[in-house]
């Protein structure tokens, strides 16, 4: 069955609106009568029946009110480290695909791309465009959230249960470390930029209770140090 996101939800009645309703109307060709599965993009599911066609809006009634699958039970927020221009796409669409909850834009010493002014506001409806571009691809029950860009600085280890900073020198391994922490669901992940994190910005991030923690015996490019770890972190943690 076709699944759309909803919007403007009412009671039994919701919308599907902008691309999603050309794509009903226009590729699809779906009438009055025809069948959906409707999804909130905040975890609620629906059987839905189309009521209304147009370009631009379809009008959808909803029923058996469900929660979404395709959502790990584990949370991970991923602190990624602006890396050059053109790989934060691919972060962020793979990263929702794997199962992230949140990406956090992150600056630090070594980042060479830097988010200043109007690009700002621009790249980060950018990213978060394409993370709900790949939550309705992958069946998503949640569309994850794109946050604005922060100092590395500002991260705060205490707001999850555990946080991680992959850190090349690090000598405890990933999987130890889920292992002992077996019944969290709520972890952050630090992931550096190209050349990596400085010393003392992992010592910074140690000291404030994030452990550091190595990927393996190779040293991984920053896009895919995340989703790696990622893959890694919920494999672990959901059984």
């Amino acid at each position: 069955m076709h699944r759309f996101y909803v919007e403007d939800i009412a009671r039994d009645k919701a919308v599907i609106i902008g691309e999603g309703a050309k794509h009903i109307s226009r590729v699809l060709r779906l009438r009055p009568g025809d069948t959906v599965l409707a999804c909130d993009g905040a975890g609620g599911e629906w059987d839905g029946k189309i009521t209304a066609v147009s370009d631009q809006r379809v009008s959808v009634s909803l029923s058996g009110q469900r929660p979404a699958k395709g959502e790990p039970r584990v949370s991970v927020t991923l602190y990624q480290c602006l890396p050059k221009q053109g790989k934060m796409e691919l972060i962020v669409q793979k990263c929702v695909e794997l199962g992230v909850t949140t990406i956090v834009p992150t600056t630090s010493a070594r980042c060479v791309t830097r988010l200043e002014g109007k690009d700002v506001d621009k790249r980060v409806a950018r990213y978060q465009r394409v993370a709900y571009e790949a939550a309705k691809q992958c069946g998503r029950g949640v569309v994850p959230r794109v946050t604005p860009p922060m100092p590395l600085s500002a991260i705060d280890p205490a707001a999850h249960g555990l946080t991680l900073t992959a850190y090349e020198l690090a000598e405890t391994p990933l999987k130890r470390v889920l292992v002992a922490h077996k019944d969290v669901i709520d972890v952050g992940l630090v992931i550096g930029p190209e050349g990596g994190l400085e010393e003392r910005e992992a010592n910074a991030l140690a000291a404030a209770g994030a452990i550091p923690v190595s990927l393996g015996g190779r040293i991984l490019r920053t896009e895919t140090a995340g989703m790696a770890a990622l893959a890694m972190i919920l494999y672990e943690l959901e059984g």
